[in-house]
């Protein structure tokens, strides 16, 4: 950017959308963290399932968008605001988008507030939410979008400062990740199929998931780590050039490491193994955004004991290098086969969402409170208590469920001393974490009890101010013509040249045959030192390009997207040519017949996914558990997928058939009667409701359009075909003396629990391997031989 100096004049901040983000987020952390403790109480104590918008299956989704888009989203944009504004020394672009923004994020989170406990859910983790309430999502994220880079373009700064750079990273990131996973064509205004289907939305959904947490949680935070904690520690950053690194490693490799969320499944092992290569990778730049953290504070330690400023940001910091510690170790396959479906994930990612998240935004939040309403804070002593019972809590919680986890993966992998038969039923292992999970609802409501404190002493502060702008005087800058950089100085120059030339060779690395991988790897070390030896030695030059670079904000945020865009890429679109019939193992899927899918659908709705998993590991305890291991092509017409991520109750991918239809109905109505000591709440609620024939012909229609081959069928037929079927469900139930109505929700999910695992044999002659798009990997997971001589016969 060429610039000159002109005269200073005064310039006005936008505080008052700072002070509004502020409160709801401190509002709205109190709500989840609420929801968090009852929910958490539900998983002991199944009496606390009051209603049926009160059940743990409806309340949990509530929870996780309470913590994530209410109060971690509220505080992001709260410090965006305002370290935004001083980075670039000018208002935000616009006031009238800044409302928009705000008061649209709040009516999204009522949306989801109100629609959640009812029932209406896309039944995927972090993406719940129905189509329009997603379609607003995206509407505020481009508002926010559009009116941060309007403030970028007429700064009266010229370079961008670290902190801009990750929220350049969180805004394009976030938009590429929300819209990919959100795509879905509608069936009703309260319900719609996904476009992705069994391995394509599993691995879409944790491409998103992994990477919500990444660039949501993680990211503007980080921006926020960069700007607050240098003010509050009076200290400038640490070190710049481990910024750099920081930053540019960070958004590359994250967005690869979403498959480590399905290791040991179905998933092709190709992308199982490549998403525990870079989630390994990850130990690095996350430590060194830690320690670049932690070292700002060089020389400002004696404030660690009379801030609680300080307090928060170093706990915070230092959880974040723990969890991203954590991380890469739950990713190696081994680790993971024993931590998976537990609760030590659980433990794991609340230490980054209370530790990290909350510690940071309650750090900012005392720093900023009395500067917004130009006071002081009303106590240290109070916000040293929330620190001292927050931090407990947070231990509590994390090493209860760390024991939790590894005791219950113990557990059920645990064998008979001829080790012919598993030593533990799931029930046993419920029953040995019990108190654990008590420990676990009292370390959240210890963290509670700090952040009511915090509201109280922040209410005190407030009252003992009066709400300021601040105001300063600036000097502001000229632009030329030579504001952007042009295609040809951003992408063909040494360093970006060097650096694709680098990550071309590491992905012949990945994805070439053996042979060519290995002089491809050869190319890559040669090509990286040559690239090194050369930035050594035109060090200026390089430093020049990367200081005009940051002059320029548009030619950062392309080369931003370009970086986060390879990873998606390279996974997604090999994936998207595997769904299908013509591309399995040995099986394919039997398509859902029109009260099955309806009942299915009544499935998503209740929550079931959030406790029970639809997916039987390659590991030999899960195939003497549930029986034989699941196959690719067993979920290629589930939209959404129901692979799950935690047990709380068993697998269900073998369900179908076992049980008898009374077995369903009795559990379903009193859930102990049948499962002595379960925690499951009761579903009497489905006995005396009528499943929906109105959408049942278009949910058809668009499943066909999905690629399910249903035979054309007209909307009288489809609704002839699901009352048939719940008539014949109904006439055995009525033999032991159970009297239902067959259009029942209840009489739907039990026809749907009868078709799990239901599936076409397919011959070997006709089992094609993964069509190869460059790519020369075989479909078939690898499986132990251990594996397959424990597996029963095959059976439909």
């Amino acid at each position: 950017m060429n610039a000159t100096a002109a005269a200073k004049v005064p310039v006005e901040y936008n505080d008052k959308v700072v002070r509004q983000f502020l409160l709801a987020s401190v509002i709205f952390g109190a709500v989840a963290m609420l929801a968090g403790v009852f929910i958490a109480s539900q998983l002991n104590y199944h009496e606390l399932n009051l209603k049926e918008w009160l059940t743990f299956g409806r309340l949990r989704p509530l929870h996780t968008n309470a913590a994530i888009f209410a109060f971690v989203g509220n505080m992001m944009f709260a410090g965006i605001y305002y370290s935004t504004q001083r980075l670039c020394k000018c208002r935000m672009g616009n006031d009238t988008l800044s409302s928009i923004h705000f008061w649209g994020w709040q009516l999204i989170i009522i949306a989801a507030a109100v629609s959640l406990p009812l029932g209406f859910s896309r039944g995927k983790e972090y993406a719940e939410l129905i189509w329009p309430i997603n379609v607003a999502v995206a509407v505020i994220w481009v508002v926010f979008g559009v009116n941060f880079f309007l403030t970028l373009h007429k700064r009266n700064e010229p370079s961008l400062y670290v902190a801009l750079w990750f929220y350049i990273a969180t805004i394009v990131t976030v938009a590429m990740l929300y819209i990919v996973n959100h795509l879905s064509i509608p069936t009703s205004w309260t319900h719609s199929y996904g476009i992705f289907g069994g391995v394509q939305d599993a691995l879409v959904q944790w491409w998103y998931g992994h990477n919500a947490v990444a660039f949501f949680l993680t990211t503007p935070i980080l921006g926020i780590m960069y700007y607050f904690l240098p003010k509050a520690a009076e200290r400038p950053v640490y070190s710049y050039r481990l910024s750099i690194v920081h930053f540019w490693s960070l958004v590359f490799l994250y967005i690869w490491a979403g498959p480590h969320h399905l290791l040991n499944t179905a998933l092709p092992k190709w992308l199982q193994m490549l998403g525990m290569f870079f989630s390994l990778m990850l130990w690095a730049p996350s430590w060194g955004g830690m320690l670049n953290g932690l070292l700002t504070l060089r020389g400002a330690w004696d404030k660690l004991r009379t801030d609680p400023v300080i307090k928060f940001f170093i706990a915070g910091v230092t959880f974040y290098g723990m969890a991203t510690f954590e991380g890469p170790l739950l990713s190696i396959r081994a680790v993971n086969s024993l931590s998976h479906y537990s609760d030590w994930t659980i433990g794991h990612v609340h230490a980054g969402a209370l530790g990290w998240n909350g510690f940071m935004a309650a750090g900012m939040f005392y720093w900023l409170a009395p500067r917004l309403w130009n006071t002081k804070l009303y106590s240290t002593s109070m916000a040293n208590f929330h620190f001292w019972i927050g931090t407990l809590g947070i231990l509590l919680y994390v090493v209860a469920m760390w024991i939790s986890g590894i005791m219950q993966g113990l557990m059920l992998n645990q064998v008979t001393a001829d080790g012919l038969a598993l030593k533990n039923t799931f029930l046993d292992t419920l029953q040995a974490i019990r108190p654990l999970m008590g420990l676990r609802v009292i370390g959240g409501a210890m963290f509670l009890v700090g952040w009511i404190v915090m509201i109280v002493n922040l209410w005190k502060t407030i009252r003992s101010g009066k709400p300021v702008n601040e105001v300063r005087e600036v000097a502001v800058i000229q632009r030329g013509s030579g504001d952007t950089m042009g295609v040809k100085e951003t992408f063909f120059n040494a360093p970006t040249t060097c650096t694709l030339g680098a990550l071309f060779l590491l992905m012949g690395w990945i994805f070439l045959p053996p042979g060519a991988d290995v002089a491809a790897l050869v190319g890559t070390v040669i090509f990286t030192f040559m690239a090194i030896r050369r930035a050594t030695q035109n060090s200026e030059n390089w430093a020049g390009w990367y200081d005009k670079l940051l002059s320029n904000y548009l030619p950062f945020t392309v080369l931003t997207f370009v970086a986060v865009v390879i990873g998606g890429l390279l996974q997604i679109v090999p994936t998207v040519t595997v769904n299908n019939a013509k591309n399995v193992e040995d099986r394919v899927q039997k398509l859902y017949e029109p009260l099955e899918l309806v009942g299915r659908d009544i499935y998503v709705s209740e929550g079931c996914y959030n406790c029970h998993s639809q997916m039987i590991r390659t590991l030999v305890p899960d195939v003497m558990r549930y029986g034989d291991y699941s196959r690719l092509g067993e979920s290629i017409y589930d939209h959404p997928f129901q692979w799950g991520s935690k047990r709380t109750g068993p697998d269900l991918a073998r369900e179908g058939g076992v049980r008898p239809d009374s077995w369903h109905y009795e559990h379903m109505m009193n859930p102990r009667s049948m499962s002595p000591q379960s925690n499951m709440p009761s579903y009497a609620h489905l006995k005396d409701k009528a499943f929906d024939q109105k959408t049942l012909p278009k949910k058809i229609a668009v499943m066909r359009q999905l690629g399910a081959p249903y035979p054309p069928m007209d909307a009288t037929e489809i609704k002839m075909k699901a009352l048939e079927q719940g008539a014949k469900i109904a006439t055995e139930l009525k033999k032991s003396n159970i009297v239902v109505r067959p259009d029942s929700e209840m009489v739907a999910v039990i026809a749907y629990l009868q078709k799990l695992g239901q599936f076409d044999a397919v011959e070997e002659e006709a089992i094609q391997e993964l069509p190869k798009p460059g790519l020369p990997f075989p479909l078939k997971p690898v499986i132990p031989d251990s594996v397959r001589k424990a597996s029963p016969p095959l059976a439909n």
